[in-house]
């Protein structure tokens, strides 16, 4: 006992009716953006948890390996 095609169908039509298309195209780029942030910022989580912090030279191969230990800055 589930939900058929044609309720799904009409549940669609009046969610349409109420919003309007242009109002659900904008909540599902939203949504689809918040997503691939969350995404990107666990991805990045990972990367940092793993000791994913290496730092490539631009102008040669040397490779500088660090960790970051405090945010601490120093007022002048």
């Amino acid at each position: 006992m589930g939900i058929s095609i044609w309720q799904l169908l009409i549940i669609l039509a009046i969610v349409l009716v109420l919003f309007g298309a242009k109002r659900l195209r904008n909540v599902g780029g939203d949504l689809g953006g918040a997503i691939k942030g969350f995404r990107q910022a666990m991805k990045e989580e990972d990367d940092t948890k793993t000791g994913g912090g290496k730092l490539e030279d631009q102008g040669s191969s040397n490779v500088i390996e660090g960790e970051v230990t405090s945010k601490k800055q120093d007022k002048v």
